[in-house]
């Protein structure tokens, strides 16, 4: 297959037939048939891969139909099966999110949770670095996401197809979060297009609406995996109060150096999670 990071911009093929072709993929570079959880690693969240188990096989995601690697400095680029500790399962770590900003169509964005569910995952998590809302929430707070506002005005889902996202962030897997951790807190994700960051304005906007949280992914992922199936956790790294929360300015810089100061404590607090979750 020819320019295979392409595929999905061909409104002829049919998205999920790419991603059976993509999972064939996986299974064969990896060696695992089947994967039970996947996990897609947002900024600050890439070294949790490492605290899950032992990495079975890494594959670029160049290699594999309708990914791409990442032009966001903190993404890995990688695919990556995970052995879920003693479990016997096996984690599909995507570490070659595509950003709805990189202009590439909401095919590729969602591309990632259409492959995993063809690959045999049930549940999923979704990772990303944000900003918050809250004020007391300072940089490195976990808040789980307990809903979102979608404001791409975009849907990966095409046609006449109706999803009900009453429940979109499983409350089942709230609370096994909470029992590991009681003092997560819950916020609702607002996804923005990006790649410029909100004004103080539009996060008083998100704010009036019910947003806590601020970021350019995830939402449009989450509805796509309802979409496949899969049973979804949220998680949000909070990285820096939004524009106009705190009177410091914003920049990618202090996003991963926010990350990578949480870095060993959320990848712990993951890798606990979804070893209970496997169980």
């Amino acid at each position: 297959m020819t320019d295979i990071a392409n595929v999905l911009d061909d409104p002829s093929n049919d998205p999920f037939e790419v991603a059976q072709q993509a999972a064939a993929v996986i299974a064969e570079k990896t060696g695992v048939a089947h994967h039970d959880i996947a996990l897609v690693l947002g900024s600050g969240w890439g070294g949790a891969a490492e605290a899950l188990g032992e990495t079975v096989a890494e594959v670029p995601a160049g290699e594999v139909p309708g990914f791409s690697v990442s032009g966001v400095v903190g993404h890995s680029g990688t695919l990556r099966s995970v052995r879920i500790g003693e479990t016997g399962k096996h984690a599909l770590v995507i570490g070659a999110r595509t950003h709805y900003y990189e202009g590439h169509g909401v095919r590729r964005v969602v591309h990632g949770m259409r492959t995993a569910a063809a690959a045999g995952c049930t549940q999923v998590v979704l990772t990303n670095g944000c900003g918050g809302l809250n004020p007391a929430w300072s940089p490195g707070t976990t808040v789980l996401i307990k809903d979102h506002i979608n404001l791409t005005a975009a849907s990966p889902l095409e046609g006449a197809t109706f999803v009900d996202l009453t429940d979109l962030y499983s409350a089942r897997l709230r609370d096994l979060a909470r029992a590991i951790n009681a003092g997560l807190d819950e916020g609702v994700y607002c996804q923005f297009t990006g790649p410029h960051y909100e004004t103080p304005a539009e996060v008083q906007m998100a704010k009036a609406i019910g947003g806590t949280l601020v970021g350019m992914s995830t939402a449009l992922e989450a509805i796509a995996a309802r979409h496949a199936g899969l049973e979804i956790l949220g998680l949000s790294l909070v990285t820096n109060l939004a524009a106009g929360i705190s009177a410091e300015p914003l920049s990618h810089a202090e996003v991963l150096e926010a990350g990578q100061a949480a870095g060993p404590r959320i990848s712990a607090l993951l890798a606990e999670i979804v070893l209970k979750m496997a169980s």
